[in-house]
């Protein structure tokens, strides 16, 4: 998968410089809905809970992200309607909602070292003022896709790698 690295941050390896615009603080995301979660819990993307309210309806969608889950170490929590309710902006999360952990930006230079170590030829793709998530998620789907190894992103006038990206990303 693609890996996304702030442009110009610094810090230790894996961490991102914040910058204006950013989120500052370290707290998770939630990604809301039953196609959207088993998406990501299909793309391996990090996970720390899998909300299910009680008393959703059960269907193919919602027991493959239970078993993805289970089987991935990730806890599981049944909560109240009302709890998922609070936890998203709109109510509209389909009964279950996956907890994502703040995206961990890699430093350019790791990206690039990393890159020289491939045999193949490296495929970078950089971007300027993307500042929706999905498109940012989708150009990372899309890189995925073509055996790309990485995005570059700036620190400011970007989106950054939110849970709207990684549902994007992984659909």
């Amino acid at each position: 998968a693609a890996k996304a690295a702030a442009k110009g941050g610094g810090g230790p390896r894996g961490s991102a410089g914040r910058a204006a615009g950013r989120k500052d603080d370290d707290s998770p995301e939630m990604v809301l809905g039953r196609n959207p979660v088993v998406e990501c819990l299909r793309a391996g993307v990090p996970a720390s809970a899998l909300y299910v309210a009680l008393g959703a309806e059960n269907d193919e969608r919602l027991t493959e992200s239970v078993k993805m889950a289970a089987d991935a170490g990730i806890s599981i929590l049944e909560v109240p309607r009302g709890d998922l309710d609070r936890l998203s902006a709109n109510g509209l999360h389909q009964g279950v909602a996956l907890q994502v952990p703040p995206y961990r930006y890699a430093h350019p230079d790791d990206l690039l070292a990393e890159v020289r170590n491939t045999p193949e030829p490296a495929l970078l793709v950089a971007l300027d003022n993307i500042t929706d998530p999905r498109n940012l998620g989708a150009v990372i789907r899309s890189v995925a896709a073509f055996g790309g190894h990485g995005v570059l992103i700036p620190q400011r006038r970007s989106a950054s790698v939110s849970a709207v990206a990684w549902r994007t990303s992984a659909g």
